[in-house]
């Protein structure tokens, strides 16, 4: 991977909110240093993650969402990729390239998300294509 990416902090946070016992990171996000692809910020709360996703950003999130019933909570997992609207033509082609760097560490996840609208962000529909991907759901009803 080389000097284009902060391989250990991005490591470092991926494993963090894969962690069962951590219950204060439930997202992680990684950006642009220049153009080296680095860790900016973890939290637990989704909104604070989408006030990183501006028109002119580019982001990767890794993101952790409890689902399933009553009976059963299940973990997954989604990774986004967000480039913004007002991003140049150059920078979001780079994003395809880039974005393997970054999958070759952020390895687990459910679903990928490319999203370029806030829309597409959504807590719900991520929510929702997530339990729809995870398969059958066993609950009683209530």
């Amino acid at each position: 991977m080389g000097d284009n990416i902060d391989s250990d902090a991005i490591a470092t946070a991926y494993a963090q909110v894969r962690d069962d016992a951590n219950v204060d990171t439930t997202w992680a996000a990684f950006g642009y240093d220049g153009k080296r692809i680095v860790y900016l910020t973890q939290g637990s709360d989704y909104d604070e993650f989408l006030t990183l996703c501006t028109d002119d950003d580019r982001v990767y999130g890794y993101i952790r969402v409890e689902t399933g019933d009553e009976m059963s909570r299940r973990a997954k997992f989604a990774f986004i990729t967000w480039i913004g609207p007002s991003v140049s033509p150059l920078k979001k082609a780079k994003v395809s390239t880039d974005k393997a760097f970054v999958k070759e560490i952020v390895t687990n996840f459910g679903k990928e998300f490319l999203c370029d609208s806030k829309a597409e962000l959504a807590y719900t529909r991520l929510l929702q294509v997530l339990e729809q991907a995870s398969g059958a759901a066993y609950g009683t009803g209530k």
